[in-house]
């Protein structure tokens, strides 16, 4: 089966048995879905032996294959509430800065205590995954850095 019509059938399948997430392997190849508080559904594939980079195309996000970069993301270490930034201030990083293993990119609430959370790698934020004040998962993607070899 072309790997579009697999997407679909999992479109179809987390609609009609009501999911928020999917996530499959075969032969090598990850697909994961996941809708988001708006219902769009966020879609990241990776190949087998590629090199996962970011391209966007409407809401929804693919990931290639890119010779001299890869994408790493930052997950949630714990579940709690996002936020990009400390109340009445700017957001920690946007879209194109640059942050290294000890930069805090957001903070996320947990039992009444902010935590700040680092980039725990080096490079460029390529995409924030996750809107400002949503409740996360442990685990959960919450930026995409593209990273340098």
């Amino acid at each position: 089966m072309v790997l579009i019509e697999k997407v679909k059938n999992l479109i179809l399948l987390m609609n009609e048995n009501d999911l928020a997430e999917i996530e499959v392997e075969e032969e090598g190849t990850k697909i994961r879905l996941k809708k988001n508080s708006l219902d769009s559904i966020q879609t990241s594939i990776q190949l087998p032996d590629a090199k996962p980079s970011l391209q966007q195309e409407g809401s929804t996000k693919y990931l290639t294959s890119k010779s001299d970069t890869t994408v790493a993301e930052v997950v949630a270490p714990m579940v709690g509430t996002f936020y990009t930034s400390a109340p009445s201030a700017d957001p920690y990083v946007n879209i194109g800065d640059d942050v290294d293993e000890d930069t805090v990119v957001c903070i996320i609430e947990a039992m009444k205590i902010m935590n700040e959370i680092k980039a725990e790698t080096k490079g460029k934020i390529v995409e924030v995954m996750v809107e400002n004040g949503t409740a996360v998962e442990y685990g959960q993607p919450l930026f995409c850095v593209e990273t340098s070899e």
